[in-house]
């Protein structure tokens, strides 16, 4: 399940471009906390922190607590946004949470025992098709990730949701089909040999010799 971190931050008097500037200078984020039926809320974040957090990975399915002036708020962030050449954060939002919030977010998805996967050992490719799988779920009860088991899967298999042991109150946002997550497919080098050899088995087309024609040339010759 995700993790519960917890950060210090400062009430915001201010917005506006010119104030969010001056928190900036002063090693702080601009953020807001908003949703749960109450007002939004203009905080700072410290810039150390909250850059290691988003660097780190899993940032936007991790529940963050934010003790602003004492009072503490459940969060999972939105959003962010990052300097176009430094990578420096300059903007967080953050969405309340409880037990009964339900967000849609992204879970990757990780491959495990590709070593011993049979598909693979006989010279097969893991195709990717989904490194996410985006799914409904309570917001206190966030996966880190789905983890695909590769031992019972050959070369031609295709590996689709309903392979994965999805955790109680995890429902993905596609419902209409069992969609594909992976493949175990062919290598190109084989699929080459395969069309050499279907190629090499065609029967050649008999040569047809046309009768009762003349040609254009003896037709001219015949004229003369």
């Amino acid at each position: 399940m995700s993790d519960n971190t917890e950060l210090k931050a400062l009430a915001r008097d201010r917005v506006g471009k010119g104030a969010a500037r001056e928190l900036r200078r002063n090693d702080m984020v601009p953020a807001v906390i908003y949703g749960d039926k109450k007002p939004p809320l203009a905080i700072g974040l410290p810039r150390k922190e909250i850059t290691l957090k988003i660097f780190a990975g899993g940032f936007m399915t991790n529940i963050l607590t934010v003790d602003v002036d004492g009072t503490k708020h459940q969060v999972l962030p939105k959003d962010y946004q990052l300097h176009p050449v430094k990578d420096n954060p300059m903007h967080v939002d953050l969405l309340r949470v409880s037990g009964k919030t339900i967000v849609t977010v992204d879970i990757p998805v990780h491959f495990v025992n590709e070593e011993d996967c049979p598909g693979l050992k006989a010279g097969g490719v893991l195709n990717i098709v989904r490194h996410t799988v985006e799914v409904n779920v309570p917001a206190t009860s966030i996966p880190e990730s789905f983890e695909i088991d590769l031992l019972p899967f050959n070369v031609g298999d295709s590996i689709n949701i309903s392979t994965v042991t999805l955790p109680e109150g995890v429902e993905p946002t596609i419902t209409d089909r069992d969609f594909t997550i992976a493949t175990i497919a062919t290598p190109a080098a084989l699929r080459s040999d395969d069309a050499e050899d279907e190629e090499e088995g065609a029967p050649e087309a008999p040569e047809t010799e046309i009768t009762g024609q003349k040609s254009e040339a003896e037709d001219e010759e015949g004229g003369e």
